[in-house]
C-alpha cells in the first residue's frame, strides 16, 4: 500500500559540483526530452552518458544553443575520432554520479513513502537546497597555470 509518483530528476552540474539546472519529469518521459530546456542558458560542452545519444539532439544543441554534446559510443556503433580533452572529460563524468549519491544518501531525496505529491516535491526541493548549502562538494580540481612566455 502506498503512492508511487514515478518521477525523474534531471540535473546539470558544473565542474565544481554546483547544480546549474534541474527539472523533475514523469517517469515515462525520455531522458533526452528535457535537455534543450535545461541547456538554454548554458555554453560549452555537455558531458552525458549513453542514454542521451541522439544525432538530432546533438545538432539541436549545437545549432540552437552552441552547446556541444559529448557521450561515449554504444557497443554497436562505429568508432569515431574524439579530441583528447573530450576523452579526459568523459572520464570525469563521475562527478554527476557523486552529486546524485550525495543527494540520495546525505540529503535523502530518494524517500519512497510520501503521502502526497506536495510532500514529495517539498522533500526533493529541500534536498536540493541542502546540497547547495554544503560547504564541500565534489569537484574536478582543475588547476590552470599560465605558461611563461618564451622570449626570442
Amino acid at each position: 500500500m502506498g503512492w508511487f509518483y514515478g518521477l525523474k530528476l534531471h540535473l546539470v552540474v558544473n565542474d565544481r559540483g554546483e547544480i546549474l539546472a534541474c527539472r523533475v519529469t514523469p517517469g515515462i518521459v525520455a531522458d533526452r526530452k528535457p535537455i534543450p530546456e535545461l541547456c538554454k542558458n548554458l555554453f560549452g560542452k555537455f558531458i552525458a552518458d549513453r542514454g542521451y545519444i541522439s544525432q538530432a539532439l546533438f545538432e539541436q544543441l549545437l545549432d540552437t544553443f552552441g552547446v556541444q554534446l559529448i557521450t561515449r559510443i554504444k557497443s554497436n556503433m562505429k568508432n569515431r575520432l574524439m579530441p583528447l580533452v573530450d576523452k579526459i572529460l568523459l572520464r570525469k563524468r563521475a562527478i554527476i554520479e557523486s552529486v546524485i549519491d550525495q543527494l540520495q544518501n546525505v540529503s535523502q531525496i530518494e524517500h519512497t513513502r510520501h503521502r502526497s505529491p506536495i510532500n514529495c516535491f517539498i522533500n526533493t526541493q529541500a534536498g536540493l537546497v541542502a546540497y547547495c548549502h554544503q560547504p564541500k562538494k565534489p569537484d574536478l580540481n582543475f588547476v590552470f597555470t599560465a605558461l611563461p612566455l618564451l622570449q626570442a
